[in-house]
């Protein structure tokens, strides 16, 4: 059966994900897919036995009504892991004692529960746990071709200043290690960025990177979130749960601003630093922790010692191999490879050409750029809007630029920008060597065999070998095989997840 309601059919490049509700109370899935939307997440309301191929392979989060709370409900949640494999999954329905609990298959395969009638707060809070639970295992932007082989650096750190340079050394350095890390430099300047090349250097490269930002998290949640609690261990707790400990097992976990960590929080997590062990908020049990930690700031946690904000023994811990990442401002000679890996990455998400002048360019090599490399990805972004397809010049520039340097915009006579020459035609792609790929990705023949052919393995085959080829000539970064393809990037990353294309060849 087709899906009784969809959410509009426009794209939404700020869409945080895909939702897929089901709910016997169709008014219910009906509010909480509106409630979805205005969170900036793409929701579908469907039934169980419409679980058909237009459905996302990995949504976000897949909501499921208490249909019952019996068989009933284990098969329909066993009927969602085999439609959607790996997944998080909440239940919607209210659960109020014993005579309510929640079969035990039912509770180890899901993620939350969401009260009936959904509030907010439970839902960003559940959305931002499903979150990183498919980002832990998400693509990175670049991937290796094969095992062994450099990943490369993320677009981000382009540039060859001699501040760059030195990042990219430390990077190689404390990639292969087990040390600790702290990742320090201005909001913007791309910390997370330098702590998922780490990851990706090490050989945990294979396990998940799961970030959390501490300084966003409510003092009273963040010990449940880096921990995980126990069934009834406080009001709401109507199951177990992980926390991003357990889901980084095996793999990196990033703590993002350290330096707004509570003081309660730095205690417990120095003892598990030390330990290697930890509880679960309402557990007895001891788990390990074989996780390695990046942590990250833009504080100055000298001057937080000093005014007793954080633990000096904490500090010590997390700075055993520092790195600084330098503002923008710093290194304003990589700014016109910056800008022009940030435009391939807007024309690979379907969005229009962009050039600049000279003078331009030089104006922006001059400008201070406060929020730093998020600062200069948000200005082009804008600027791809207003001026699609053109070539910018000063005047163009939004005004507080303008008049950070002291020019009035009003003196300034803006003409209409200057329209970009079509694009060239894209070069054929070159033909794979047959020998290059495995014997069930060569690449077929266009000629109709005498004994006819399943049309739809032939066109998976063709499928597979364009994307690979694309891959092979774009370096093995997704976006710019994307642009080769014509594809968003989120359609080609979902087609290498259908084709297993994630790790090379």
């Amino acid at each position: 059966m087709a899906p009784k309601r969809k959410a509009k059919d426009v794209p939404k490049a700020e869409s945080f994900g895909q939702v897929v509700v089901m709910d016997a109370q169709r008014d219910r899935g009906h509010w909480l897919c509106s409630l979805l939307d205005s969170l900036s997440y793409q929701a579908e309301l469907v039934e169980l036995e419409g679980l058909d191929g237009t459905l996302p392979a990995k949504p976000t989060l897949v909501v499921l009504g208490d249909l019952d709370r019996g068989p009933a409900l284990e098969a329909a949640v066993e009927q969602v892991k085999v439609r959607f494999p790996g997944a998080p999954l909440a239940i919607l329905g209210n659960f109020s004692g014993e005579a309510d609990a929640l079969p035990d298959a039912v509770e180890r395969a899901i993620l939350g529960v969401l009260p009936s009638p959904p509030k907010l707060i439970d839902l960003t809070e559940l959305l931002a746990r499903a979150r990183a639970q498919v980002d832990a295992d998400d693509y990175p932007d670049e991937q290796p071709r094969e095992a062994g082989r450099d990943p490369g650096l993320f677009r981000a750190l382009v540039g060859k200043s001699e501040k760059m340079q030195k990042v990219r050394e430390a990077i190689d350095r404390a990639g292969p290690t087990q040390a600790t890390v702290l990742v320090t430099g201005e909001t913007g300047c791309g910390k997370e960025v330098v702590a998922r090349n780490i990851h990706f250097r090490s050989d945990r490269s294979r396990g998940p990177f799961v970030a959390v930002n501490c300084g966003a998290i409510p003092s009273d949640l963040l010990e449940s979130e880096l921990f995980g609690h126990e069934k009834g261990a406080f009001t709401g707790a109507v199951s177990s749960r992980k926390g991003r400990f357990e889901m980084a097992e095996g793999g990196t976990l990033f703590l993002d601003e350290i330096g707004d960590m509570p003081l309660m929080m730095q205690v417990k997590l120095l003892r598990v630093l030390q330990e290697k062990v930890f509880e679960r908020v309402g557990g007895t049990q001891p788990l390990a922790a074989d996780v390695r930690i990046i942590a990250a700031t833009h504080r100055d946690l000298d001057a937080h010692i000093g005014d007793g904000r954080f633990r000096e023994d904490l500090y010590y811990r997390l700075n055993v191999f520092p790195i600084e990442m330098p503002p923008l401002r710093e290194r304003t000679d990589d700014l016109p490879l910056l800008i022009d890996e940030l435009l391939a990455r807007i024309r690979a998400d379907g969005g229009p050409r962009l050039d600049f002048t000279e003078q331009a360019l030089a104006f922006l090599e001059g400008y201070r750029w406060p929020g730093n490399v998020r600062e200069l990805s948000n200005l082009l972004e804008r600027l791809s809007i207003l001026y699609p397809d053109s070539r910018i010049d000063i005047g163009h520039l939004p005004k507080n630029y303008l008049e950070s340097a002291g020019l009035d915009p009003d003196e300034l006579k803006v003409a209409v920008p200057e329209p970009l020459a079509p694009p060239p035609a894209p070069p054929a792609l070159k033909p794979a060597a047959t020998d290059a790929l495995p014997s069930d990705r060569q690449e077929p023949s266009l000629a109709l065999p005498e004994e006819g052919l399943n049309l739809r393995d032939h066109l998976a085959k063709v499928e597979i070998a364009m994307i690979l080829q694309a891959l092979d000539q774009g370096d093995w970064i997704v976006a710019r095989a994307a642009s080769l393809l014509g594809l968003r990037r989120t359609t080609l990353v979902e087609k290498m997840r259908r084709y297993k294309l994630g790790t090379g060849r």
